[in-house]
């Protein structure tokens, strides 16, 4: 198939992709969100243990607007969104691109429980606005909406599915294998499914509980066994944000990956955080990709990587 062929093929999901889209971003500013737009390259991301930015000049290009956004948060900002194209190098397959679209939005006065009650309300519209409210087919699977989503902490999904407890007893090699092997297949048949309270380990940006720091105020989101967001309680120390920086450089080091240059400007800014805040980042060319009944996200964009 010629390019232009595979592009006029590809026009029905294009077309859907761009009312989800619309439904998206509706859905944000009629609840009251600011829709922003921060840079596309930065002189320092938030550092990684498994993201690998590009370089760009004397910048790099953003795996995330987070860190930008944050600092807007910091500035007196109460409820923003973004969408937008973010970065990662070296992710390629069925369900990573290196380059794709996400949604960010960060609430001041909230948790990660608020943002699972606007991950229900959110994508709960979106099927409203493009006529699968009662239901839709993902390949031979029925998916639906209505209904009570389940919620899965990560003790218990593990001991279900795994046979073990990572919050008991972490092993970071064991947790990556068995979530993404043995959890992740079993999560968001029919309906989503929240899967909550990550381990310390696993916390990253994110609050630990106040009655239990072995436990991290994180969610992720799945539908049909494909993680679509990522969202927590903001850490909003400066101090312990900078150890936990400094904890992922050294890492790095001893991978013999390279060192990242440490954020100074948004940790600088956790000092006028708002106590309690939260946000969260979805994968656009997941979800349109899960709406649309297909497997691949190459099927959700008008270009794949390699035909860029």
């Amino acid at each position: 198939m010629s390019e232009l062929e595979r592009l006029a093929a590809g026009r029905p999901y294009l077309e859907q992709r761009c009312r989800i889209v619309y439904a998206m971003r509706r859905f944000f500013l009629e609840s009251g969100f600011l829709e922003v737009q921060t840079p596309l390259r930065t002189a320092a991301p938030a550092p990684e243990r498994h993201i690998e930015p590009f370089a760009s000049e004397d910048r790099f290009l953003i795996t995330s607007p987070e860190l930008h956004m944050k600092r807007m948060l910091a500035a007196g900002y109460e409820r923003i969104f973004q969408i937008g194209p973010v970065f990662r190098k070296g992710e390629r397959g069925r369900r990573h691109h290196p380059e794709f679209t996400m949604i960010e939005w960060y609430r001041r006065d909230a948790d990660y429980r608020d943002l699972q009650q606007d991950c229900r309300a959110l994508i709960t519209w979106i099927c409203e606005s493009t006529g699968r409210r009662s239901g839709f087919f993902y390949g031979e699977t029925r998916l639906a909406v209505s209904g009570d989503w389940p919620v899965h902490t990560v003790r218990s999904a593990f001991l279900q599915w795994a046979g073990w407890d990572p919050v008991a007893a972490f092993d970071p090699e064991r947790f990556d294998r068995d979530l993404v092997e043995t959890v992740e297949p079993h999560l968001g048949f029919p309906l989503p499914a929240f899967l909550t309270d990550y381990p310390a380990e696993q916390a990253a940006l994110a609050r630990l509980k106040s009655n239990d720091p072995r436990i991290a105020e994180r969610f992720e989101l799945y539908w049909a066994g494909v993680e679509l967001a990522n969202g927590f309680s903001e850490l909003t120390d400066p101090v312990e944000q900078r150890k936990r920086f400094l904890q992922v450089v050294e890492e790095r080091e001893r991978a013999r990956a390279a060192r990242p240059p440490m954020p100074e400007a948004f940790l600088e800014s956790l000092e006028r955080m708002p106590p309690r805040c939260a946000g969260i980042a979805l994968g656009v060319d997941r979800l349109v990709m899960v709406l649309c009944g297909v497997r691949s996200l190459d099927q959700v964009v008008a270009f794949p990587p390699e035909e860029a």
